[in-house]
């Protein structure tokens, strides 16, 4: 079979391609990029491991402990957000008091604060979510 030569937009193709890595992203059929993003490309460490860095728009529980780095701040995050949404206040007691044990989170004393915090992160405020009821497992 004879091979045709084509000329693209200063671009000369010969034969076969061959590609080592991904050559498109394709988005909604409408847009196709060739090569790799500029941002994929400084984003990827020594060892060419893409490092995945994801900004996030919401604030984080407030009672996370300074020292604590970014990346495990949003995993207890996460984790709060999680019991708070499936969980009863003695589970999610618990964990606060078990991660303040190890250093991870500072608990203020008015559980009122708490109380808030959690409710902003989705706690429920209906039936054995009451004020009360927490009020009482967060201080044993």
């Amino acid at each position: 079979m004879e091979t045709e030569n084509k000329k693209v937009a200063g671009i000369t193709f010969s034969g076969d391609i061959t590609v080592n890595g991904p050559m498109f992203d394709i988005h909604d059929n409408e847009h196709v990029h060739i090569g790799r993003p500029a941002e994929e490309a400084e984003n990827r460490g020594d060892n060419g491991v893409k490092e995945v860095k994801v900004e996030r728009n919401e604030e984080r529980f407030h009672f996370i402990h300074i020292e604590i780095e970014d990346e495990e701040a949003w995993r207890i995050h996460d984790a709060i957000k999680r019991l708070v949404a499936n969980y009863s206040i003695p589970e999610i007691c618990r964990y606060l008091k078990e991660q303040k044990q190890n250093g991870k989170l500072m608990l203020p004393s008015d559980s009122i604060a708490m109380y808030n915090e959690l409710v902003r992160l989705g706690m429920p405020k209906g039936k054995g979510f009451s004020e009360n009821h927490f009020r009482n497992s967060y201080t044993k």
